[in-house]
This record gives C-alpha cells, structure tokens and sequence, in this order.
C-alpha cells in the first residue's frame, strides 16, 4: 500500500480551529484526526454498497428461502453430459 501525502490550501481558520479542537478532545495529533476524517469519509460509499447488498440478501432469502451449496449437482450433470457425449 502506497501512502500518500496531501496538503490542503486555503482552509478557514475556523474549520482548522473545529479539528485541533476534535482531536486534542480525542487525545490525538490534528494529522490522525485528519486521517481518520478521510478514511472514514472514503469508507462510505462502500458501506453503503455492502448494506444494501446484505438487504438486498436478505429479502431473496425471505423471498425463496436458503439456497444451498450446487456445486455437487453442476459436477453430476457435467459428468452425465461427459458420459453422453
């Protein structure tokens, strides 16, 4: 994993107040603050995507009950189809 180093122009004061203010209440440096803001923030989308997925689950198996494994049918039926040809 290649880490990156970014740097942010231009922020009002306030908004770099709010953070320091975030990060010594949380017993940490401005930087992991900052870090910890990013990644979370980067998370998200694909939070979002793995809930909606597990609901998305969640009613195909309310819906039609639990699927079980079709490995072993899909190998019977490929060595009936093997047998016949």
């Amino acid at each position: 994993m290649t880490v990156e180093a970014v740097k942010v122009r231009r922020l009002p004061e306030w908004v770099v107040d709010a953070h320091k203010a975030r990060a010594e209440a949380a017993g940490v440096s401005l930087e992991e603050q900052l870090r910890e803001l990013l990644t979370e923030s980067a998370l998200t989308p694909q939070r979002d995507f793995a809930a909606k997925a597990a609901a998305w689950n969640s009613g195909l198996k309310a819906r039609y009950g639990s699927l079980g494994d079709s490995t072993e049918l899909i190998r019977e039926d490929r060595e009936e189809s093997d047998a016949g040809a």
